[in-house]
């Protein structure tokens, strides 16, 4: 095509698309679809209308919008958001259709009523940064709208956008007033998402892989190896890592790259499938760029059962040498871990896991139950000691032993002894220093969780104890710090309420009943099993004068701890003298005997 032929314009570009989407896809298809199909039916493909905007084309759960001015861009977006709110008020938290919102004023070309150029990029990479919920506007499309909306102006920063070249200043609108859209903006629990613009480092997620065994009973060796490969690039210091427990969401669920690229901000993804027939196994893996789903790598090992561990291996190494050449032998080599003599005891610490990190009462009692059988396997088995060891820790903590103390001391010692047994893995070591947080040991549990960071900078756990450690020193500043880092980590972690939880402490820590209270109720949304949550929020609707609620939530936690007394929650509890003394009276002002 002739130069004098192209045709340009200068618009704004409104992209817009539906936050977790594939997660939706997964829970129900038609359903999504459905709702999907109504919403733009009876309220997004109005409000455009009757903005002037123009929908230049949709793409499953995305839009792409041209108007003439970047006011009615952004008063449509605004409208659209503040709809949204309305529309979700009643509908649950993981099942609610959110849309993220990029705007950019730039000039385009017009070809065949399509749009291109780095108008239209730009406004899709700020959509991805924007939070569920957001508005995110380029700096010059903050120019054409200031002072001419009723919205609130958030400056956002500078921000890295990919296959942009140069850092770009954001701005974040919300609709003025809106009560909703201001706790999930403005809590610090929620400042994670403006962060997942890709890092500046390799970046990647380790998709559990598919297991295509004929025999049942078969996953823990698709899941150990997704577990291992996690594990070890996460001891590579010069990449970053998404957590496994934000990985193994998207277990069994159909899974677009774009989308999971947009959801955990990484560039690749790992996939693979396990087959195995008698003692043969078949591993099948391909690296994918999220960007474009463009295939980077792929490759199929073939092996006995027995050499199960080293072509985890080869595996980890071949990806490592795909996202970064100059990977060392010797860096992967270090991060290995001490392998259990028996593939049984492997299989029942793989099935324990989910019931280790579940942060319940039951659950834990069901790991407990598997990680046993996987020592009387193999006794020297360090990971099944050290999740153990957590678990017994957990018992202590969270009120659910009758003998805390030898609770916290079983935990002590399996910790320890797994400690002992292989000293340099990342993972046992933030567990001992969890253990030595629940007896009071805050400097010990200090070295060893830098200790285990040092060792594994993505490990998003770590991060998330040492901000209990912070919390338990009086330190809220550094312990939301740690808690946002474990959250962009693993964004989408089904254990994230405890971070959620942590950040509440944060702020119960420095007297700021009620933001504490917000985000200990933002916990229980997300895991309404975890009652020991209750003897927080109870104290600190109380501090905060709010009396009526207070009394409702002392009633749910003594539903949940009948025999609780305020002797009892300050032997499991574990925060500074005079932090806990605030919290013991507050709970005694309700009514909570001390004895």
């Amino acid at each position: 095509m002739s130069s004098d032929r192209v045709q340009r314009r200068l618009v704004a570009v409104l992209a817009a698309d539906v936050a977790g989407y594939s997660r939706l896809m997964g829970l129900n298809e038609e359903k999504t679809l459905a709702q999907l199909k109504a919403l733009r039916r009876t309220l997004v493909d109005p409000t455009i209308a009757s903005h002037r905007g123009r929908i230049v084309k949709t793409t499953g759960d995305g839009l792409l919008v041209e108007f003439a001015s970047a006011v009615d861009a952004a008063r449509c977006a605004a409208d659209i958001q503040r709809e949204m709110v309305k529309h979700n008020a009643d509908v649950p938290q993981d099942l609610r259709i959110e849309f993220r919102i990029g705007i950019h004023v730039g000039d385009i070309i017009i070809d065949d009523d399509d749009i291109f150029g780095d108008g239209v990029n730009i406004a899709a990479r700020l959509e991805g940064i924007a939070e569920p919920g957001g508005v995110c506007l380029s700096d010059d499309a903050h120019r054409q709208i200031r002072g001419k909306v009723d919205f609130a102006l958030e400056d956002i920063g500078e921000q890295s956008l990919k296959n942009i070249a140069e850092p770009m200043r954001a701005w974040r609108i919300r609709p003025a007033g809106d009560s909703v859209a201001r706790i999930t903006s403005e809590s610090p629990a929620i400042h994670w998402p403006k962060t997942l613009a890709l890092p500046d480092k390799p970046s990647i997620v380790v998709l559990p892989f598919d297991n295509m065994s004929a025999e049942p009973g078969q996953d823990y060796l698709a899941d150990g190896i997704v577990e291992a490969i996690t594990a070890t690039l996460s001891c590579v210091r010069s990449f970053f890592v998404i957590a496994r427990s934000s990985a193994f969401t998207y277990k069994g669920r159909a899974t677009n790259a774009r989308d999971i690229g947009k959801e955990l901000g990484v560039a690749y993804l790992l996939e693979g499938s396990v087959q195995k027939v008698g003692s043969r196994l078949r591993i099948t893996v391909q690296l994918i760029e999220t960007e474009g789903g463009a295939h980077v790598w792929s490759s199929r090992y073939d092996g006995t059962i027995d050499e199960f561990f080293d072509l985890q291996d080869r595996i980890t190494q071949q990806v490592a040498g795909a996202l970064q050449p100059s990977i060392r032998s010797a860096e992967i080599e270090r991060s290995r871990r001490k392998r259990p003599q028996d593939l049984s005891s492997y299989d029942y610490t793989m099935r324990a896991m989910p019931h280790v990190w579940a942060l319940e009462k039951d659950e834990s009692a069901k790991a407990i139950e598997l990680l046993e059988k996987a020592l009387s396997v193999d006794p020297e088995y360090p990971l099944a000691m050290a999740l153990a060891g957590w678990c017994h820790a957990q018992r202590s903590v969270y009120n659910w032993a009758d003998d805390l103390a030898a609770s916290q001391a079983m935990a002590r010692t399996l910790a320890e002894r797994a400690a002992n047994l292989s000293g340099d893995d990342p993972l046992i070591l933030a567990v001992l220093g969890a253990v030595h947080t629940f007896v009071r040991n805050y400097g010990t549990a200090r070295v060893l969780l830098e200790r285990a960071l040092a060792l594994d900078p993505n490990c998003a756990w770590a991060w998330s104890r040492l901000g209990w450690v912070e919390n338990y020193a009086d330190q809220p500043h550094k312990a939301i710090e740690n808690f946002e880092r474990a959250l962009r980590l693993s964004p989408i972690d089904p254990m994230n309420f405890n971070n959620y939880a942590g950040l509440a402490s944060a702020h119960e820590v420095m007297q700021d009943y009620d933001n504490a209270a917000a985000l200990y109720r933002r916990a229980l949304l997300e895991r309404p099993n975890a009652n020991w949550i209750y003897r927080n929020l109870t104290s600190s609707l109380s501090a905060a004068g709010r009396i009526d609620e207070a009394k409702l939530a002392f009633a749910e936690l003594l539903r949940h701890y009948p025999d609780l007394t305020i002797a009892k929650f300050k032997l499991a509890m574990v925060f500074s003298g005079p932090t806990l003394d605030r919290m013991a009276e507050n709970l005694r002002k309700l009514g909570l005997p001390d004895r």
